[in-house]
């Protein structure tokens, strides 16, 4: 049988990448997807170090470049005017493809109504690096629920490392948006489209240099998701999108926005009941393992902190940490402090 094989641009992000940039072109180089298909476009807005001049090595490439950084959606929206195939794929240049990733979303376009694929992420597991393991095990985590969600209706939102769209659907959300993998997918998903999840085709990178880098990148993500709500309110009108509604309040709302006040309720409330009744059973039980954990996700902290691996408290920290970076990311939007701009988090390098 003849596989599904459209024409493709990839379009890769790369802003001062140029320690990276040799083994991304390398990389790009080596994907197993017929020449004549593909057409791969580098933007490098705003870069001012050697970025240009590596890419330009390869005149098979086109590059696109602008003095002035504006974010990377506005680079996106920029690049996808030169898009002239029905299919489009996005990645970073810090991230690494596996050699069958195009032909294996390409594939998925045979169905009129996918509208978009997105690919796995994961994290190159090092010896030294316990942040690597705590987000890496989080990458797992995420892959298992998109295909979950993917066999439910959609996935509910892809990642900027690899994903994929139909050319003629994208439509700019504004240069505004922090998210742009998130929103542009979303986006997709209201056009009445499903994404796809592809575990065949992914996208490998380093994990971050330090949890103090780690941090600087939750929270900015975490800030764009609350700003997400407020650009993604057609999602939740159960009436037109009801499959889709669902799963976004489910999968994206309750996590962002319930989850951390859930745990501040559960902790207090537990111990108010403790408090007033001494012979309180079951929520004297409840409230030691609360504490259990919150003591777990300290030792975690004390661990990593120190770079050393958290082992099994690896779960209980990064659980917390995440919603103490939505808590952080919730303040900085409302505060207007995150914008498209940011300092790139540090990631460890390649020996």
């Amino acid at each position: 049988m003849h596989a599904f094989q459209p024409p493709v641009t990839l379009v890769i992000s790369a802003y001062n990448e140029e320690a990276i940039l040799k083994n991304k072109i390398e990389n790009t180089l080596q994907l197993d997807y017929p020449s004549r298909l593909l057409t791969t476009i580098f933007i490098t807005d705003g870069s001012h170090d050697a970025s240009m001049e590596i890419i330009n090595e390869h005149p098979s490439f086109l590059l696109l470049h602008e003095r002035e950084r504006r974010g990377k959606l506005a680079a996106i929206s920029r690049a996808m005017s030169f898009v002239k195939t029905p299919i489009v794929v996005f990645s970073d240049a810090n991230s690494m493809l596996n050699r069958d990733s195009i032909r294996k979303i390409a594939s998925h376009y045979e169905d009129p109504l996918t509208g978009g694929v997105a690919g796995e992420k994961k994290i190159v597991a090092t010896r030294t690096s316990a942040v690597g393991k705590a987000e890496g095990l989080y990458w797992r985590y995420e892959s298992f629920m998109k295909k979950q969600d993917a066999a439910f209706h959609t996935v509910v939102g892809a990642a900027g490392e690899l994903f994929s769209i139909r050319t003629d659907l994208f439509k700019p959300p504004g240069d505004h948006i922090i998210l742009d993998d998130f929103v542009i997918s979303m986006n997709i998903c209201l056009t009445g489209h499903r994404i796809e999840y592809e575990p065949g085709a992914f996208a490998t990178e380093m994990p971050s240099a330090s949890l103090e880098e780690e941090r600087k990148r939750k929270i900015r993500i975490s800030a764009g998701a609350y700003q997400s709500i407020g650009e993604l309110k057609q999602a939740l009108n159960f009436f037109k999108h009801p499959l889709l509604a669902f799963q976004y309040l489910s999968r994206r709302i309750l996590r962002w926005v319930v989850c951390p006040l859930m745990l501040l309720l559960m902790f207090f409330s537990n111990l108010a009941i403790v408090w007033q009744h001494s012979s309180a059973g079951f929520y004297l039980y409840f409230l030691f393992a609360q504490l259990a954990f919150y003591l777990s996700a300290l030792a975690g902290l004390l661990l990593m902190s120190r770079s050393k691996p958290a082992g099994i408290f690896t779960i209980p920290f990064y659980f917390l940490f995440m919603n103490w970076c939505l808590v952080k990311g919730f303040i900085r939007h409302v505060r207007r402090k995150q914008t498209v701009i940011w300092e790139k988090s540090a990631r460890q390098v390649t020996h």
